[in-house]
């Protein structure tokens, strides 16, 4: 038959075996940056130029936008028809037959769908008639108990499963989160609610209990896709399966490469074995990528290839040229914020518009460093997946009794550190600050306020705590002293999740290990980045144009011409959390795949050599795993000689002692052992070994 559409110039020849297949299970592979998007597209127009009726296709997406922006560009390829495709979400889906065949379990057409808030709220009322909501006794808030059950629901796992997977710390909580889980079960279905997740748990319910619905939806949807398979969870699987059971006629689009979000509740599992549940399901895989220059795509795929379980694919571009990526090993955090600010003002100058570059981390803390650089050399910014250091409350408590030693009238600070306190509401903060605010010295007026019994103790502690902080200590002795006062009021106010947001306490005492007085610090965490402009080159010409940092979790799906990827240590990338973990690992690993594909024109990757760790000091770290797999496929880069410190010939002998940390542009990081002579060292290296070298003609800096 003719075709309106010329498929064959039109796609790539594994694009067009995916578009022309028709009948049968079909599993598509598309790496990173292949076009698994215009696939799908040309396979809905194909579909309705072969004479499939457009409501007979069902096209399953994660956003209703994906979904109708697809089916938008079929019809502009075709005509409208494209756009009476049965288009939208797992959860859209469900709801709609849920209105069908609902009340096979029960439930009336007019059901009450919960949405996270009602769920919340829900979960709140059952807490407190069950006596759990005791101001006495500590137990999770609503919104990170609504988090556990469904994180159960989604992963078809027990509730004591998941307390022992991410929230150990509720163990001493489970029995009563099983009862409370079980009110609320019995408690949507007596009043005719469903939540978000039960939509998908009954719409499975009704296609597992009744085969007669089975064979409905096969003859309702002929032909089904879904895009982004590898981010499915264990119910929507089987909701693929049970649907298709009677014609087999599905596709499925996806990169098990990129399947990065477990913590949602996806199963790598469910891409790896579609051909189980489908065994006649023909694999096509779309290699030819569009995006990346082929230095990048060579890193991508050798990342890829220590994979432990994948489909094996080689992405390749017939774009010409590319640099190598380039490997920065810097001397610590200080020194690689200045490295990529120095290259990101570089690559600006070169034409490359801040927009068109990106910086990706594996944990929001780990810009807080670059942050402070990029502020104070004024590069704007906007950060995605995680808040700004300043902006997370428990960082806002610390910053608030700091605050109140530079300026003990600051009633904002006052506020916020009293209604920490035990005992204290709003209206008692306020007469507190009412007393004080008009005496000489607010704190000196604290310690005669005449406090009752039931905050007293709370008050006094507070009182010898400032007093201390007063006294002239250097900003990182000022924190350790705070965190002990801390301590109690953080794992207090923040139970659901403080084990979590304990890192940024850390990393907020490692950011002051550089600073000489508190107004300094202060000063560089209260900096925002400004809107219009970057230092010393022309003003933008989009006002609006900011450099990306962002998680990679939030970057997938985005491109950007320069990629800058960061504190690349084990530990770091993959997570401390992961390390041990094979199935962990292996998914951090398909982070990092996702975290190099972004890339189109030029990949920096960077670690810093040494750290500072609260409570052990300047340690060494170790380069992460994945970078020492594509040692190959990387260019070192190394700062000019004379870039690096030196000292004066006649202070050299005395520059050194044992014990010293020590940096050499060659040799890296290392520790002085002894003088060997007047003007010798010998210095064990971390990975050079022992060297004995002469401070003539060696370029060693102490870190």
């Amino acid at each position: 038959m003719g075709y309106k559409i010329d498929y064959a110039n039109e796609l790539n020849p594994a694009q067009l075996e995916a578009v022309r297949t028709i009948f049968g299970p079909v599993l598509v592979i598309a790496g990173a940056g292949s076009g698994k998007t215009r696939t799908l597209v040309y396979r809905v127009a194909r579909l309705v130029e072969e004479g499939v009726p457009p409501e007979r296709i069902l096209l399953l997406t994660f956003t209703r936008k994906a979904a109708r922006e697809m089916l938008r560009r079929a019809a502009l390829l075709l005509d409208e028809k494209c756009e009476h495709v049965s288009g939208g979400t797992f959860h859209s889906l469900a709801h709609l037959m849920l209105r069908q065949y609902g009340h096979l379990l029960g439930y009336s057409r007019n059901f009450t769908i919960l949405d996270r808030g009602d769920a919340e709220d829900a979960i709140n009322l059952l807490r407190t008639a069950l006596g759990l909501a005791d101001r006495k006794r500590r137990f999770p808030r609503k919104e990170t108990i609504a988090s556990i059950f469904s994180m159960a629901v989604n992963k078809r796992i027990s509730l004591e499963e998941v307390i022992n997977e991410e929230y150990p710390h509720f163990l001493d909580d489970l029995e009563d989160l099983a009862r409370l889980f079980e009110h609320y079960i019995r408690y949507k279905q007596e009043h005719q609610l469903m939540d978000y997740d039960d939509l998908l748990v009954n719409w499975f319910r009704v296609l597992k209990g009744f085969p007669e619905v089975r064979r409905e939806m096969a003859r309702r949807f002929e032909f089904i896709m879904v895009d982004e398979y590898q981010d499915t969870n264990a119910l929507q699987a089987e909701i693929v399966r049970f649907m298709a059971e009677d014609h087999g006629n599905v596709m499925v689009v996806g990169d098990d490469s990129q399947s990065i979000y477990a913590f949602r509740g996806a199963n790598f599992k469910n891409i790896i074995e579609f051909p189980k549940l489908f065994p006649n399901a023909k694999i096509i895989k779309l290699e030819e990528n569009y995006r990346s220059r082929q230095p990048i795509l060579d890193l991508a795929n050798k990342v890829i290839e220590h994979a432990k379980e994948k489909y094996t694919k080689c992405l390749f571009t017939k774009r010409e040229g590319g640099d190598i990526p380039l490997f920065y090993k810097a001397r610590d955090e200080a020194d690689q914020s200045r490295f990529i600010a120095e290259k990101i003002l570089e690559l600006r100058e070169e034409g490359i518009p801040l927009s068109e570059m990106a910086v990706l981390f594996r944990s929001a803390y780990h810009s807080f460093d670059l942050e402070l650089e990029l502020a104070k050399r004024n590069i704007p910014f906007v950060k995605h997946g995680g808040m700004k250091l300043i902006e997370t409350a428990h960082i806002k408590d610390i910053v608030a009794h700091l605050r109140l030693l530079i300026n003990p009238y600051d009633m904002l600070a006052w506020n916020r550190v009293l209604l920490l306190i035990e005992g204290i509401g709003p209206k008692t903060s306020k007469r507190i600050m009412e007393t004080i605010k008009i005496e000489p010295d607010p704190i000196e007026a604290l310690k005669r306020y005449p406090a009752k019994p039931s905050f007293a103790k709370g008050l006094d502690k507070l009182v010898v705590l400032l007093d201390e902080l007063r006294r002239d200590f250097p900003p990182e002795e000022k924190l350790s002293r705070l965190y002990d006062y801390y301590e109690s009021i953080f794992e207090r106010v923040y139970y659901d999740d403080h084990p979590k947001r304990a890192k940024d306490l850390d990393q907020l005492l490692a950011i002051a290990h550089k600073y000489q007085s508190i107004d300094e610090f202060l000063a560089d965490l209260a900096l925002e980045p400004p809107e219009a402009s970057v230092a010393d080159i022309e003003p933008l010409e989009n006002e609006d144009e900011k450099l990306t940092l962002s998680t990679v979790h939030s970057a997938k799906g985005l491109e950007w011409q320069c990629v800058f990827v960061i504190s690349l240590a084990e530990g770091r990338f993959p997570s401390s959390y992961a390390v041990g973990k094979e199935e962990a690992v292996e998914e951090e690993r398909r982070l990092f795949y996702v975290a190099v594909t972004r890339a189109k024109e030029k990949l920096f990757l960077t670690y810093p050599a040494t750290y500072y760790a609260p409570g052990e000091g300047r340690i060494f770290s170790k380069p992460s795993r994945f970078i020492e797999e594509v040692r190959d496929n990387l260019k070192e880069w190394h700062e000019q000689m004379d870039s690096f410190l030196a000292e004066d010939e006649e202070e050299a002998s005395s520059t050194f002692r044992p014990g010293d940390l020590v940096w050499h542009p060659v040799f890296g990081e290392g520790k002085v052992k002894c003088m060997a002579d007047i003007d010798k060292v010998t210095v064990q290296f971390a990975n050079a070994g022992e060297r004995t070298l002469h401070l003539k003609f060696a370029r060693l800096e102490r870190l």
